[in-house]
């Protein structure tokens, strides 16, 4: 029997987190099946060398429209479906495929509709601050249940994200694991006895203050990459290890395959795309003790407690005092991000499309806000 397949895709972007590599290697891997991909860009502008990026895998085009969590105002993201629908007409898109589940609420559309949480403000508060999310912005919950609701599938991560997601906002109809990939080939070079991290350090959820304390505890030197200032007012100040700022992306999987040692403290994280391109490299893992970590990684890291700087400098210390350990945990975690490759992501992705198209011709009634 034929598979269903999208020739066309409307898929949304921003240039703010790990979204964007994801999108940009997706859409890199589907055309070889002849599926095109048009990015509808939201919230910040993308920097040149993104915009650059982005029209050498597919079309770009930037809505003035923002993230649902960049934004105070609910009614800002009421323009989203209208501005979608132009999109659709304007480039005969077959499937949207969107990248926050918000962006699904009320839309009124004759297609395919697969929506990806990749994180969300409600899962964040429960994960890092043990809350629920604050009463002026219960909007986002609301808004994300619409879009799950609109949804002919729904695209996560990693199982304990499902879980989270779950546990936050009850049953979820069509709800699907896929893994994330990366596309990174590590180049052959002698490994260096530093510890790389890299993140969005001024997010909490990343946890970058436990790691600073930690460089000043261990015997390596500690490098962090990633902006410290976020797109919201927030800032982190990287006090006692190196502090690289914000690098291209090429710099930074340079820097992984040079890293010994690859770190990472969060308290939140649906799936981990620096640990993943960590692993590619061969560099052992330290990794916070959370459930994402554990069903990826368990094996082929150590682990240490997220809250708690000494664990991550013994942790450290363990593999900068034992090559052997460090090599065979490298090992390791290489072998086990095979299984994380952008053939089986992509295929998996495909199939989800094909239920979708199935299912679209029966959605039900809208959501209405």
């Amino acid at each position: 029997m034929q598979v269903s397949r999208p020739r066309r895709i409307l898929m949304t972007v921003d240039a703010v987190g790990g979204v964007w590599r994801y999108a940009m290697d997706l859409a890199k891997a589907l055309r070889p099946y002849d599926v095109e991909t048009v990015f509808a860009g939201l919230g910040p502008p993308p920097s040149a060398e993104q915009s650059r990026e982005a029209c050498e895998t597919g079309t770009l085009t930037w809505l003035n429209a923002p993230l649902d969590w960049t934004t105070e105002s609910e009614d800002r993201l009421n323009l989203i479906p209208d501005l979608l629908a132009g999109l659709i007409e304007e480039h005969s898109i077959d499937l949207l495929h969107l990248n926050l589940p918000s962006q699904a609420a009320c839309l009124d559309i004759d297609l395919p509709v697969v929506v990806v949480s990749h994180s969300c403000v409600v899962t964040w508060f429960d994960s890092v601050r043990g809350c629920d999310v604050p009463v002026g912005w219960l909007w986002q919950e609301r808004r994300n249940r619409l879009g799950f609701d609109r949804a002919d599938a729904v695209m996560v991560p990693s199982s304990s994200h499902a879980g989270a997601l779950r546990r936050c906002y009850g049953p979820i109809a069509n709800l699907e694991v896929v893994y994330n990939s990366c596309r990174f080939e590590p180049p052959p070079v002698r490994k260096e006895e530093i510890v790389l991290a890299a993140g969005r350090w001024w997010d909490e959820g990343k946890n970058g203050a436990v790691l600073d304390q930690a460089a000043s505890l261990c015997r390596a030197r500690v490098l962090m990459a990633g902006p410290t200032e976020g797109p919201a007012g927030q800032h982190f100040a990287i006090r006692n290890a190196v502090r690289l700022g914000e690098l291209p992306h090429q710099e930074v999987t340079a820097l992984m395959a040079k890293a010994a040692i690859v770190a990472s403290p969060s308290l939140y994280e649906p799936f981990g795309l620096a640990a993943l391109e960590g692993a590619r490299a061969g560099a052992a893992l330290v990794l916070a003790d959370i459930p994402t970590y554990r069903e990826l990684w368990n094996g082929a890291a150590l682990f240490a407690n997220p809250r708690h700087p000494r664990s991550f400098a013994d942790a450290i210390d363990r593999l900068v005092d034992d090559g052997a350990m460090r090599t065979a945990i490298g090992e390791l975690a290489q072998r086990r991000s095979g299984e994380f490759s952008a053939g089986a992501q992509c295929q998996a992705l495909l199939n989800v499309y094909a239920r979708a198209m199935q299912r679209s011709g029966s959605v039900g009634q809208r959501g209405k806000l």
